[in-house]
């Protein structure tokens, strides 16, 4: 099997995974915002997920000779190796339990803000946790202040929600008169926290949508979002975004922890001359239970959705084949960048394999575009937030080590 022995080939994997696990957080936003369900998506995306594991599982992990080392993946599968395939499968279910959350909490948080604070409580525990199971193989002086800026981005993160929201209840109380014969009744009755009683809520996506006209940033702008999207936000309480977002920064903060120990155990839970998972097996495992506790959780929102979405069927899912491509295309993204944040912390550390918790670098190039025509002190905090997060990922790639 191929295997990264050198630390710039670590680095490298970070790099590419940075770029994979940075944009595909971006699609799925895209297509709440034009209107197609979460659980659609969802599904698409997991899947995919799954085919990219098996892409790198069946080439990668196949590739080479086997030894007791370094053994192939068909060669451990038989093997007596269950206690760290259940570490690696407890993985794969916080993953895509996490990643389920994101969904939601892009719609209620945003996108900048809901990755820089996942992100940031992630590195923070996950990271934390990676030092001490790879026995310190990362410099601790150089490791333990980016972990301080990650938290610190944290704090800010949950300041420019905060701010964002004052702003457009502001321009929502001065709703300019153009937009409000077309808008008043619902307006109305986003503002008692209700969906509007005239529209069919059964069958959202197959509903002709006008295109808005109002320019981004505007009050109009924004009641014209919230007619499209699949997830209704305005009236609800910013706690319920809050509170998705930290549940998933806790679920993400302990995936990678759990694969460490899949592939290294630290805890000697391996029966006496059976090998360590390679990190193929262990991602092949890992993957399966993530698609397969995504496929049940998404079937149950299919007829039980949540946070007063319409209520699809698994036909309506089967026949809603527009956005798809974009759903699967974020899966593939995600597959491999999970795949590669892996092989590097292999090598290099997990702590320093965290940095790829530096995808709300490119998630906020979106994010600034819908906080356009904000107040100065919300881009102030915007700012204040990315400074310092690209110093905490500066310092976590600067503390990368080489396991022996």
């Amino acid at each position: 099997m191929y295997v990264v022995e050198s630390k710039a080939g670590a680095i490298g994997c970070m790099i590419l995974s940075l770029c994979c696990l940075g944009s595909w957080p971006a699609i799925l936003t895209l297509l709440e915002r034009r209107g197609r369900l979460p659980q659609h998506t969802f599904l698409d995306f997991t899947t995919a997920n799954l085919l990219a594991a098996i892409v790198i599982t069946f080439s990668l992990g196949e590739n080479g000779k086997s030894t007791f080392r370094t053994p192939d993946f068909t060669t451990q599968l038989p093997q007596d190796n269950w206690p760290s395939v259940l570490l690696a499968v407890a993985g794969g279910v916080l993953l895509s339990v996490g990643n389920l959350a994101t969904q939601y909490a892009f719609a209620f948080v945003g996108l900048s803000v809901t990755e820089v604070i996942t992100a940031s409580i992630t590195v923070v525990i996950g990271t934390t946790l990676n030092y001490f199971l790879d026995d310190k193989i990362n410099k601790a002086d150089i490791l333990f202040p980016g972990v301080g800026c990650f938290l610190i981005a944290v704090f800010l993160g949950a300041a420019v929600h905060a701010s964002n929201a004052a702003d457009v209840k502001a321009k929502l109380k001065s709703l300019p008169s153009e937009y409000k014969d077309g808008t008043q009744d619902f307006y109305s009755s986003i503002k008692n926290g209700e969906d509007n009683p005239e529209k069919d809520k059964t069958d959202v996506e197959s509903q002709e949508k006008q295109a808005g006209k109002a320019k981004a940033g505007t009050a109009g702008f924004f009641v014209e979002l919230e007619n499209k999207r699949a997830i209704k936000v305005f009236g609800k309480s910013i706690m319920i975004g809050l509170f998705i977002t930290l549940f998933e920064g806790i679920c993400l903060s302990l995936f990678s922890p759990a694969f460490n120990l899949a592939t290294n155990d630290q805890w000697s839970t391996l029966p006496k001359g059976v090998p360590k998972l390679v990190v193929y097996t262990a991602f092949f495992y890992f993957s399966v239970a993530g698609f397969l506790i995504a496929l049940i959780l998404n079937l149950i929102f299919l007829y039980r959705p949540m946070v007063g979405l319409a209520k699809p069927s698994l036909k309506k899912y089967v026949n809603n084949s527009k956005g798809r491509g974009w759903a699967v295309f974020a899966g593939f993204l995600c597959g491999f960048g999970n795949g590669l944040q892996f092989m590097g912390g292999q090598a290099a550390g997990y702590a320093a394999a965290d940095s790829v918790q530096a995808l709300p670098l490119v998630s906020t190039f979106w994010g600034i575009v819908l906080y356009r025509k904000s107040s100065k002190r919300t881009y102030a905090v915007l700012v204040s937030m990315l400074i310092m997060f690209v110093a905490a990922v500066a310092i976590l790639m600067a503390s990368s080590g080489h396991r022996k």
